[in-house]
Formats: C-alpha cells, sequence, structure tokens
C-alpha cells in the first residue's frame, strides 16, 4: 500500500540536503543569485518542500521555526518526530510513506491541513490538540474500526473536509452515511460535497444513537470544560503556593499516615472533640488561602509594573539612539554626495572629518547604552527590593497562621492526652463497653506509658505535616524569587547588553568598511 524504495539508498535530512530545497524553490535569476551569495537564513523559511528524496527519518528541522507549509511527501518516513520546534506549520503532507501510528504532532496546535494518505496507519489517535484542523486526509492506509476514528474525530469542531477512502471498514455501503452522521459539521468526504439529500438520509438511519452520541458529547464537553476550570485554578492557586489549603487537605494529611491517631479518634466522646479541632484548623487554612492570592496579586502587580518601567526606558533609549543614527545618515548622505566633486587633497580632509563622525556615533551610541544599563541597575535593585519585602511579609504573615495551626494542634493534643487517661482508667476498672473501645483499640490501653506513646506519636506526625507544609511554601518563593531576580540580570539585561553592543558595533564596522571600499577606488573627480 505505501510507496517503497527498496533498491535505493535511504537519505539522511542534513545540511547540503536543506541548503539545496531552499535555494532550488528560493528566488529565481538575480534575486535569487544575491540570496545565494549572501546566503538563506533557515529561520525565515516559510515553506519547504522535500517530497521523492528518499527520507527515512525526519530530522535536522529545528531552525525553521518559521515554517508554515512542509511537505514531506513520497519518503519512505516510518515515524512522525523531529517537529517539535516546528508551532507555526499550518499546513503538513506526509502521504506516500511508511507511517504506522500517529504521533509526534503535539505541539502544531496551528495546524489546519495534515494530508496521511498511503500509509500504513491502523487507528486515529494522539491529535487531540490540534484544535484548528480543518482538512484531514487518512485514506488508503489501514484503518479498520469505523465507528472508533469516529468517535474520535468527532472532538475537531473545525474539521470541514475529510478523506477515509481505500481503508478496510466493514460494511462499506454504509461507510459514507455513518460518518456524515457522525460528523455533522463535516462539508466534503472524500473529496465530494456532501448533498442535503445524503445528510438527511443519514440523520434519519442513525437518528436515535446519534441523539445518545449528542448527549454523551455533551456530557463529555461539560466535564473537559470542568477539568480546565479545576486545572487552571490549580495552577493559580500553585502560583500563590497555597494550593489544597481552601480544602481539608492538609488536616486529612496529619491523619492520612497516622495509624495511632486514627485508633485514638474511635476513643469514646472523642467524635465531637475532633470535628471540633477540624473546623478550627481548616478555618485558618482558608484564611492563609486567601490571603496567598491576595498576595499573589500584588506581586503580580509588582513584576508587571517592572515590566513597564524596563520597557519604557529601552524605548526611551532606543528612539534618543535612532535620531543620533538618523542624523549621522543624514550627514553620510551630504559627505557621499560631496566626495564625488572634490579634490585629492580636500577629499582625504573630508574623509578624516567623516571618520571622526563615525567614532562620535560609536562613542554617543555606547555611552546611550552604558546610560541605559546603570538605569535598569537600579530599575532592577529597586523592584529586587521590592518583591524581597513582599516576600519576607508573605512568609512572615504564612508563618504566623500556620503557627495558629500548631496551637490548636497542641490544644487537641493536650485534651487528646486527658482523654486517653480518662479512658485507660476506665478501661482498667472495666467501666468501658467492649463496643466502645473494641479489641484493635485495647492494646492501647495496656498501660499509661503505652496510650502516652500513642498520643504523642500522633501529636508528632500532625506538627511535622505542618512543618512540611511551611518549608514547602517557604523553599518555593524563596526558589521563584531567586530564579527571577537571575533570569533578570542574566537572561534578560546581560543578553540585552550583549545584543545592543554587537549591533552597535555592527553598525560601525559597516560604516567603515564603506569608507575603505570608497578610499580604494577614490580620486580627485572619480566615481566609487
Amino acid at each position: 500500500m505505501s510507496r517503497l524504495y527498496d533498491t535505493v539508498e535511504p537519505s539522511v535530512i542534513d545540511e547540503e540536503m536543506l541548503q539545496a530545497a531552499v535555494e532550488e524553490q528560493g528566488p529565481k535569476d538575480e534575486a535569487g543569485k544575491i540570496a545565494k551569495m549572501e546566503g538563506i537564513d533557515f529561520v525565515e523559511v516559510t515553506s519547504l518542500r522535500l517530497d521523492f528524496k528518499n527520507i527515512l527519518k525526519i530530522d535536522n528541522l529545528w531552525e525553521f521555526t518559521s515554517l508554515v507549509k512542509l511537505q514531506l511527501d513520497n519518503n519512505i518516513i516510518e515515524k512522525i518526530e523531529g517537529l517539535d520546534l516546528l508551532v507555526n506549520i499550518v499546513w503538513l503532507d506526509l502521504s506516500f510513506n511508511n507511517i504506522e501510528a500517529i504521533q509526534g504532532l503535539d505541539k502544531l496546535t496551528k495546524l489546519e491541513d495534515l494530508t496521511l494518505y498511503n500509509n500504513r496507519i491502523s487507528c486515529v489517535e494522539n491529535m487531540d490538540l490540534l484544535v484548528n484542523l480543518h482538512i484531514f486526509s487518512v485514506g488508503n492506509n489501514n484503518l479498520k474500526e469505523l465507528e472508533k476514528d469516529l468517535g474520535y474525530l468527532r472532538r475537531f469542531k473545525k474539521l470541514k473536509t475529510l478523506n477515509m477512502s481505500g481503508n478496510q471498514f466493514e460494511e462499506m455501503e454504509l461507510y459514507k452515511m455513518k460518518v456524515i452522521a457522525y460528523l455533522p459539521n463535516l462539508e466534503f468526504l472524500d473529496y465530494r460535497l456532501i448533498d442535503e439529500q445524503s445528510r438527511n438520509a443519514a440523520y434519519e438511519k442513525y437518528q436515535l444513537g446519534m441523539e445518545e452520541r449528542l448527549d454523551n458529547d455533551r456530557k463529555d464537553e461539560a466535564r473537559m470544560q470542568r477539568q480546565q476550570r479545576e486545572s487552571k485554578e490549580l495552577e493559580l492557586h500553585k502560583a500563590a503556593y497555597v494550593e489544597h489549603l481552601n480544602d481539608s487537605s492538609l488536616f486529612d494529611s496529619m491523619y492520612a499516615e497516622d495509624s495511632e491517631g486514627q485508633k485514638l479518634n474511635t476513643m469514646p466522646q472523642v467524635k465531637e472533640m475532633v470535628d471540633d479541632f477540624e473546623k478550627k484548623f481548616n478555618a485558618v487554612c482558608v484564611e492563609i488561602f486567601k490571603y496567598g492570592l491576595k498576595e499573589n496579586d500584588k506581586r503580580k502587580e509588582e513584576v508587571s509594573s517592572f515590566w513597564e518601567c524596563v520597557e519604557e526606558a529601552k524605548s526611551e533609549n532606543k528612539t534618543t539612539g535612532m535620531k543620533m543614527i538618523d542624523t549621522f545618515m543624514d550627514e553620510k548622505k551630504k559627505v557621499f554626495e560631496q566626495i564625488l566633486h572634490l579634490s585629492e587633497t580636500t577629499l582625504e580632509s573630508v574623509l578624516n572629518v567623516y571618520q571622526q563622525k563615525i567614532s562620535d556615533l560609536w562613542d554617543n551610541l555606547m555611552g546611550l547604552e552604558l546610560q541605559l544599563v546603570d538605569q535598569l541597575e537600579e530599575v532592577i535593585k529597586d523592584f529586587e527590593r521590592n518583591m524581597q519585602d513582599l516576600v519576607s511579609s508573605f512568609i512572615e504573615n504564612v508563618q504566623g497562621y500556620l503557627t495558629q495551626c500548631r496551637d490548636l494542634e497542641n490544644l487537641h493534643h493536650e485534651s487528646m492526652m486527658e482523654m486517653a487517661i480518662i479512658t485507660l482508667e476506665k478501661v482498667i476498672k472495666n467501666e468501658v463497653d467492649e463496643k466502645e473501645v473494641p479489641e484493635d483499640i485495647r492494646i492501647l490501653f495496656v498501660d499509661k506509658d503505652t496510650i502516652n506513646n500513642a498520643v504523642t506519636s500522633s501529636h508528632d506526625v500532625h506538627l511535622l505535616k505542618i512543618d512540611n507544609k511551611e518549608d514547602d511554601i517557604v523553599t518555593r518563593v524563596n526558589q521563584w524569587l531567586k530564579n527571577m531576580i537571575e533570569k533578570i540580570h542574566e537572561e534578560e539585561e546581560i543578553r540585552r547588553n550583549r545584543m545592543r553592543v554587537a549591533e552597535i558595533n555592527h553598525l560601525i564596522d559597516h560604516l567603515r568598511e564603506e569608507i575603505d571600499l570608497l578610499d580604494l577606488g577614490a580620486g580627485a573627480g572619480g566615481q566609487y
């Protein structure tokens, strides 16, 4: 079924193949010569054809990040891979290959047109994130379970054109009707327009089943939306370092690994005491949760304000630099116009003055960049101080809330110890009904030391859980601040400064090269 090249050695996608393909598909004639001489940056290429190249493996395409259209048909590719960085692809053709499974497409969320015609695919799957899919061709493959594949394709609300012909579906006489019924938004099937008569016939035949499916789809959609909302909320709570503090998670975790505490909670007259403890404990956790969200908003506002300030400073600096360059370019134009008509003696003097102006431009631009560096350094220092104050205040208050949790645990521990001693005395005197203290709990009430150890052990587990929560919050918020400041210093500011200095030097080098070339061809009344 798939296209095979048994007699030809497989090819590798290497620099030479890519360069040849880009040049072949690039501009022609004089424009093509210039492009070839200057070199074509793969990052700027938007369309690439690699068909009929006998390619076995997709590789070495990571530089083509601007690709919109990629053609890899009529090769011997066995696996979809190596496309994760090509996030701008809209049109992808992998037809006439040896692909056995749909995979490796998760990052291509802009994909609208996908062609997998004539491969060895046995199941439509792993395309959940292709929400913009408009055209899909998977004909001439090894698909067998039509209803399963159609059920999967129902999630693609934008799918208008589908080709599934040439597969081994059972009951092929019902194939067209099933596809139309399952995918009501479809407009073209196997390259033919779906007419109203066919649509009505399909609906009539599968009406009852489709109504049930529509109901299931609505339930699935509602469940998916709920999961997305919950996931989004959880991410927000994690960013505020207070996830699961708006429920009983911390309280429940204290007893999850506390077998002694679970037993002690079955003592007579303890339930009401535990319920009161839980209510008060969870109320403090909710306070931490509310406070954490509020403080997270403050931090986000401070970060946003910082970047606005940085961008404003950079914009003002850039505007000033562009004015300097524009002024210089006006002077350059005048100088170059004068040079054509100057004598050799006068020419040398003018060129010397012009060279000095180039040096002055470098001094001014570098001085402007140093000024921006100093300005941003002050802004970053202020921001760092403000953020450190916010984080320190957040940590201090969270620790205060968690101290309240410890106080509640200490009070509860004292009450449990008192209740345990009372129960012990009753057990020793046989004043407790066996139903009130089952046999597996009675082993704790052998003597005072045993019950004391059990209550203390439970208390230690609870305090450890509270301590771990505090350590987790403090560690994460401090690490976040550290990472952010380091990124601002190293990745943002240092990288920006290096790029700007390189740009300035490149400009100055270019201006000086122009003069060098001009000097070589210049003379009294000469041309350049």
